[in-house]
């Protein structure tokens, strides 16, 4: 398998964002880690003339839907359709640039079950008796987000199907002292389950080891090393067989013989769901295009993942044998990316302890650029970070308003006094080199396999910091006795805005607007000999 060259990569790109689970609103954790990286990566591929479509869509099914509604006292699809209204809401306000948000409806569910279909009709699922977490006092299977228990790799507290905290998957009676997950209280011995056995459909992992083997040590030099690593520990133990099918009553009727009355399992519905919402977001950009066909291989697209590293082993392995098992009809990620948690004030994001802060508490008070800014330079990319409120104001003050507006106030005042107004200056070829050197670190810093929101904030405070010094220098000299010193800056500047726009959003628009910047991302739109004199816009806050 042969990686390419992502800079010098034209090929049409798509890039998935996790889909959220609607059991409640969206805080800076979620938008931190996965949803602003992939928006990043996104505007950033669009800038450099590529064809892209970033897609995501709420995953209904998640038993963890029925917890929430079950403690708050709503039924599930009242909870779906609220909370999918405040994620939409949430991502919009953050300038999440989804090319649409793939509803979950007919056409969703349709998808998914071809994708089920096909592979039962090649004989890929395998009917087992296995054992599930059963409630007496209820009369239900209790999985996934039902219950709670010990990981039997890490010991750690977690829920049925998988260990966020090492994730290891623990599938039918793994979990040590089980407990029904929905009473938030002393866990009472009535919600302790009992082990009952049932027939379900299953996928036998190990059939795919070798094809998973190879798969990921081809890309292991290339990808985030936590995820490299759990793979390989996945990988160094038995593979569990994977629930296809569960006996509950919410989500998707599996339509098989072998189990009447069971239901898809929730977490394998991700994968199909990306082939119908990247189809969806096709037709909305005018491009109607069926279900999965952007992902055949002739198309001959990229597909890069944004996720958190909760998730990994879910759309690493079991997705990826799920792929494997249609044999070559679908392709596969090239570009994995992973996050891990981000804090509050050093502690871990809790709804239920109020220990919660999401974008509309910040956005009334803090501009957005600057909250996406910090965010960018915060995220927990490679381990886990914390938001800070007084370290957004302070950075963002002192790294990136107060610099940017003092070589702005620089500029307006330099074109103010010279004679010349605005025509044309003379650009040198150092001014051009640097205004290359800039387009080509900021290519390292937003493209693979080097990709990182911090490098790209950090590298956005680092220039506009230089610019205005720069700028505080020339100044003692007007722009009438050094022309060529200040046409490097100004294009200089001019990159700088363009180079930035993928997170600093709404200065790019209003450069675009005050300034006519396209926000071209070219190395041949700044071999320029010479260029106009402007003030950009300024920051607020």
């Amino acid at each position: 398998m042969s990686q390419p060259s992502p800079s010098s990569d034209d090929r049409p790109v798509l890039v998935l964002g996790p889909n959220p689970t609607p059991n409640g609103g969206m805080h800076l954790g979620h938008i931190a880690g996965p949803y602003l990286a992939g928006d990043v990566y996104a505007r950033y591929q669009r800038a450099r003339g590529r064809d892209v479509i970033f897609s995501t869509g709420t995953d209904d099914s998640q038993t963890f839907v029925v917890a929430t509604a079950r403690r708050l006292g709503v039924t599930p699809q009242e909870l779906c359709a609220t909370s999918t209204a405040g994620i939409k809401q949430t991502l919009s306000a953050m300038g999440i640039s989804v090319d649409g948000f793939g509803p979950f409806d007919d056409g969703y569910r349709a998808t998914v079950l071809d994708y089920f279909k096909e592979l039962h009709a090649a004989g890929k699922f395998q009917l087992r008796r296995v054992k599930l977490p059963y409630l007496e006092r209820t009369g239900e299977f209790i999985v996934e987000g039902l219950v709670e228990g010990d990981c039997p790799v890490c010991l750690a507290t977690c829920r049925g199907g998988l260990c966020e905290t090492c994730c290891h998957p623990n599938n039918f009676d793994q979990l040590i002292e089980p407990h029904y997950a929905v009473n938030t209280g002393a866990v009472d011995p009535v919600d302790a389950p009992i082990a009952m056995e049932v027939p379900i459909l299953v996928l036998p992992m190990e059939q795919y080891r070798e094809q998973l083997t190879a798969y990921h040590e081809a890309w292991a030099p290339y990808w985030r090393p936590h995820m490299v690593e759990m793979v390989r520990d996945v990988l160094s133990r038995p593979l569990l067989d994977l629930p296809i099918t569960y006996p509950l009553d919410w989500g998707i009727p599996a339509p098989f013989p072998e189990t009447p009355g069971q239901v898809l399992n929730a977490w394998l519905e991700l994968i199909p769901a990306g082939l119908y919402t990247s189809s969806y977001c096709a037709t909305q950009l005018g491009r109607p295009t069926p279900p999965g066909q952007l992902w055949r291989p002739e198309q001959n697209r990229r597909l890069v993942h944004f996720l958190g590293f909760d998730n990994a082993y879910f759309f690493c392995l079991a997705h990826m044998a799920l792929l494997m098992a249609h044999g070559d009809r679908y392709i596969r990620p090239e570009w994995v990316l992973t996050n891990e948690f981000y804090e509050l004030e050093s502690q871990k994001f809790s709804t239920s302890k109020g220990h919660v802060l999401s974008p509309e508490d910040l956005l009334p008070e803090v501009p957005r650029d600057q909250l996406r800014l910090y965010l960018a330079l915060t995220a927990p990319s490679y381990q886990r970070t914390t938001f800070s409120r007084d370290g957004l104001d302070k950075i963002t003050r002192s790294q990136l308003v107060e610099p940017w507006n003092r070589l702005v106030s620089t500029l307006a005042k330099a074109i103010a006094n010279a004679g010349s107004g605005t025509d044309p200056l003379p650009v040198s070829a150092t001014g051009r080199q640097r205004a290359a050197t800039m387009l080509e670190r900021f290519d390292y810093c937003y493209e693979m396999p080097a990709y990182s929101l911090n490098r790209c904030a950090e590298t956005i405070l680092i220039h506009v910091g230089r610019l205005a010094r720069t700028a505080a220098d020339l100044s003692i000299r007007g722009i009438d006795e050094q022309p060529e010193a200040w046409a490097d800056l100004f294009l200089q500047v001019q990159v700088m805005l363009a180079v930035a726009s993928p997170i600093l959003i709404d200065l790019a628009a209003a450069a675009r607007q005050a300034c006519g910047l396209d926000g071209t991302l070219s190395l041949q739109a700044y071999d320029v000999t010479e260029i106009r004199p402007f003030t950009p816009p300024s920051l607020g806050g």
